[in-house]
């Protein structure tokens, strides 16, 4: 019998058990690959910068090229007032690339495959631009809601969509991710369950198949973080800039 692909999503608990009043604030399977992703991109960045090398080093070559890939990003989408918030969209890009990497390797977990990481990050995105917003515009910032240029019978109408389109970003943002991320690992568990029960000689087909899909959840993976980056420059960009 198959193993069920979604047993690679259940949470547990490692070690005691730790509450506060109602709340499991318990470290979990989740807690832990969180910690090992935010590690690892403190190392390797670290190590990347230690030596300013002329001919740089696998790991100064890595810092070097993602910096300047987020770099051109801001750039590209939220112009040149973005740039005071490049570490934190460098950190955001970062977290959840490693996240999204490292739940490809065999017996992780991938912390992005559940909403309520993906929804937290993307509420803290919301909630930090919507901030911003505000300090940069004032109450100005509302004319984010009301486009330039429609008639005046239909601009209620167009505020109320303007306004629910607005409060829908953390949930589209959110939802994205973790969609991608659990769908894909799904079929690739499915995928492996039939290699496996098929044997070597029926299951070159499904092996062929997951072979061909981990290569492009691989290409998922980055795709989804750099759209997570990408949309919070967007965003950033209609705080910082007002353009509506």
């Amino acid at each position: 019998m198959a193993a069920n692909p979604m047993t690679q999503f259940e949470v547990y608990r490692i070690g005691p058990e730790i509450r506060i009043g109602t709340f499991d604030i318990s470290f979990t399977n989740a807690s832990l690959f969180m910690v090992i992703s935010s590690v690892a991109i403190l190392v390797i960045f670290n190590l990347g910068a230690k030596k300013n090398l002329m001919l740089p080093n696998k790991l100064q070559l890595l810092a070097e090229i993602s910096y300047s890939f987020v770099s051109k990003m801001i750039s590209d989408t939220a112009g040149s007032k973005a740039k005071p918030y490049f570490a934190f969209i460098f950190s955001l890009f970062m977290f959840v690339l490693f996240c999204n990497m490292f739940g490809m390797i065999p017996y992780t977990f991938t912390v992005t495959s559940h909403i309520i990481v993906t929804f937290v990050l993307a509420a803290f995105v919301f909630i930090g631009v919507t901030i911003i917003g505000f300090i940069k515009h004032g109450f100005g910032y509302l004319k984010l809601f009301v486009p330039s240029g429609v008639p005046i019978v239909l601009l209620p109408l167009i505020v109320i969509i303007e306004i629910i389109s607005y409060l829908s970003r953390p949930v589209s943002l959110s939802v994205r991710l973790f969609a991608n991320m659990m769908a894909g690992h799904t079929m690739m568990k499915v995928f492996g369950g039939f290699v496996v029960s098929l044997g070597i000689l029926g299951g070159w087909l499904p092996l062929s198949f997951s072979v061909a899909l981990t290569g492009l959840e691989i290409l998922v993976a980055f795709l989804q973080a750099y759209v997570f980056a990408i949309l919070t420059c967007i965003y950033l960009n209609d705080a910082l800039n007002l353009h509506h």
